[in-house]
């Protein structure tokens, strides 16, 4: 059996908690030391009971606050070349880096990861689907294009965690320049709307018992266009699409 929850997810912070039982991995932590164990209690949990981090890329929001906390909990850190080389030179001082290809799986504890590269302005970043050899979670964020790697690696999953950037006429509009429009609507930016609905009408979704949005920009999307987007594809109610925020992520969602 897999839980797992968000302790916060946009521009300002992401990280995600993976739990199979004896073993409970954190995704990315763009959060200080303090905010991530104040985050992680609202969850009920403590660090000493994290088996290791596993990182996505170096930019701040989401590795901003790994090396630190790792440290201070000696956790084991999992990341691939390219984000090693990248990330700040803290990671030097690591108890414990592993360095890990961008595709090939390996195991923590009980947790099989498989690790899958993703189109995205950063060094050589990745995103994971997770398993317990029962149950799949995919998460996909911070990727500007779908891939067919993508597609078939997400292809059959119980629990998905989706990128939801941004709205286009929202970005379009917005008072951001037109530099930053372009990376973020690029084809190594964030995923918009209707880009994470097209992914999923190209995989099989009969399996999923969860879906939740994720990384919505504060001022390029709105939560209600996400989940619309996303259950247009699933032809489900909006409702039943979860939405994850900077401030509270979002609580346990189990997979049986």
């Amino acid at each position: 059996m897999i839980r797992f929850a968000s302790l916060g997810s946009g521009s300002q912070g992401n990280a995600l908690i993976v739990d199979a039982g004896e073993t409970r991995v954190l995704l990315d932590c763009g959060f200080s030391s303090r905010e991530a164990t104040a985050r992680l209690a609202r969850l009920g949990m403590a660090p000493d009971e994290l088996t290791a981090i596993v990182v996505t890329h170096e930019h701040g929001d989401h590795v901003g606050g790994v090396f630190a906390f790792a440290r201070r909990h000696r956790l084991t850190v999992y990341l691939t070349h390219g984000t090693h080389a990248a990330a700040p030179r803290a990671s030097a001082s690591l108890p414990e880096c592993r360095l890990i290809d961008g595709h090939t799986p390996f195991a923590i504890g009980s947790l099989q990861v498989q690790p899958f590269p993703v189109p995205h302005d950063a060094r050589e970043p990745v995103q994971f689907a997770f398993s317990d050899g029962v149950r799949r979670l995919g998460v996909l964020t911070d990727t500007g294009t779908i891939t067919p790697h993508i597609v078939d690696t997400l292809r059959a999953c119980d629990g998905l965690v989706l990128e939801c950037n941004h709205d286009h006429a929202l970005l379009a509009a917005s008072r951001y320049p037109a530099s930053l429009k372009r990376r973020i609507g690029g084809r190594f930016g964030h995923l918009e709307n209707e880009q994470a609905e097209a992914l999923l009408r190209q995989i099989d979704t009969r399996r999923l018992q969860h879906v939740l949005a994720a990384h919505l920009s504060q001022e390029n999307n709105r939560p209600e266009l996400a989940a619309r987007a996303l259950a247009s594809a699933l032809g489900c109610s909006e409702d039943w699409i979860g939405v994850a925020d900077q401030d509270g992520g979002f609580d346990w969602r189990q997979l049986r």
